[in-house]
């Protein structure tokens, strides 16, 4: 792609704040803070792995979201009308020049603070369990950027959800568990795949609130290949899902009722599932994915804090 003479032009920060999609970030830290209050209630828990953690998470999150606006663009993707948020290359703000700095820069400083993180977390553990977080965090880089760019990105093939269940929820949940414990329980994977499902929940929000607009940009999301109305089942389900694993890691690990604290954001939960199987304005679906994302946050705090108890 040509880059045109408006692409040395200064981007200001506000344009590069609204490319980087605030309103996902809180989503992000989800799985952090419940895996450090998993670990916390083990007893093992040190500021510095959440720190260093968080920052990379936050890293990664924006690293996508520039990859996303730059990828849909390059692939002629934004359709014009789209529901969602302004995209800034669509919308002639950031040149691809730019976005392509932006994106170096990112990926950079995710490496940065990933591999700081590793050496602080891990220290004093084997190496093949460095190499190991290495390979993952490369392969989160990649799989940031490959969502929407390159050839045949994953994105438009209907495997999004299945790369937010696992980084959202698994790898993060547990290796954040990991780097503070230096050991693996197998019941931390139930509440882990709790996050994973409703960070699902909340792609497939924005997949169904832009369907129309990926139709006409032939985008082979999840909703695209399922149909609107068994996405819509399909959501319920994941929110359905993720109550029931907290439940059975609550009763298999139970000593006190303080962690059926959980059950807070429940009733915030089921009104944002309720409100996604009746919706028929598109419009009206942004509002529930920031209904679920903070409900997200708020559940993995809740259950990070009752599980400390």
């Amino acid at each position: 792609m040509e880059v045109g003479k408006h692409d040395a032009s200064p981007v200001s920060l506000s344009a590069w704040i609204e490319a980087a999609r605030p309103r996902t970030l809180p989503l992000s830290l989800s799985s952090i803070v419940l895996g450090s209050c998993l670990a916390a209630a083990d007893g093992e828990c040190r500021i510095s792995v959440v720190i260093l953690a968080a920052a990379t998470t936050l890293l990664l999150q924006i690293l996508s979201n520039f990859a996303n606006d730059y990828g849909d663009f390059v692939n002629g993707k934004d359709a014009v009308g789209r529901v969602g948020p302004r995209r800034m290359m669509q919308s002639g703000i950031i040149m691809p020049r730019s976005m392509v700095k932006a994106l170096t820069v990112l990926v950079c400083l995710t490496l940065a603070t990933g591999t700081a993180l590793i050496l602080v977390g891990l220290s004093g553990s084997a190496r093949a369990d460095m190499v190991v977080y290495f390979l993952l965090g490369v392969c989160a880089i990649v799989a940031a950027l490959k969502y929407t760019v390159g050839r045949n990105p994953y994105g438009y093939r209907g495997f999004g959800d299945l790369f937010v269940f696992v980084f959202f929820g698994l790898v993060g949940t547990v290796g954040t568990y990991y780097l503070h414990t230096h050991h693996f329980r197998y019941e931390v994977v139930l509440p882990a795949a709790s996050i994973g499902l409703l960070s699902v929940g909340v792609l497939n929000i924005n997949n169904l609130r832009d369907e129309k607009s990926d139709r006409l940009a032939k985008k082979r999301t999840l909703v695209i290949i399922l149909g609107s109305r068994r996405a819509r089942l399909y959501h319920v389900g994941l929110v359905a899902a993720a109550l029931a694993l907290g439940l059975v890691y609550t009763i298999l690990n139970l000593h006190t009722w303080y962690q059926f604290v959980f059950v807070l954001p429940v009733p915030i939960l089921l009104k944002n599932a309720s409100a996604v199987l009746r919706n028929t304005n598109p419009v009206d679906l942004t509002s529930e994915l920031k209904r679920l994302s903070l409900a997200t946050l708020l559940f993995a705090f809740a259950f990070g804090l009752g599980a400390i108890a």
